[in-house]
């Protein structure tokens, strides 16, 4: 069987940037680095928010975690690296924690996503 992915286009509120979002599983999945990209934190703050997110049981790591093989390109050639991504239920935890102006607008955009995509996620 095959898995549907999807990818859905982020645009911030003021157009000015775009990002892929990864639908898989029934859920939206972002690495540390696109988590940091989305709420305009470095990631060390994100990783300290998953951290802290996961040591207070908030969420289960391996409910909410998976690697995937991810080729980027690193000193001018191209490699294969695991990466971790988390899901939707992560995000959102992080979301609510961070303190940017994008925190803010991505804590607006959440519920009309998931009301939006209710229906439709299911299909992924």
């Amino acid at each position: 069987m095959t898995e549907k992915n999807e990818i859905v286009i982020y645009t911030t509120p003021e157009g000015k940037e775009t990002f892929e979002v990864n639908l898989k599983k029934d859920t939206v999945w972002l690495s540390q680095k696109q988590m940091a990209e989305l709420f305009e934190k470095n990631t060390d703050t994100i990783g300290l928010h998953i951290k802290n997110i996961f040591s207070t049981k908030e969420l289960d790591k391996e409910s909410t975690t998976e690697e995937y093989s991810v080729v980027q390109t690193e000193g001018g050639r191209e490699v294969k690296r695991k990466i971790k991504f988390y899901n939707l239920d992560l995000i959102i935890s992080v979301g609510y924690r961070v303190n940017s102006k994008r925190g803010t607008q991505f804590r607006i955009w959440v519920p009309i996503f998931l009301q939006l995509h209710r229906s439709n996620i299911s299909e992924f």
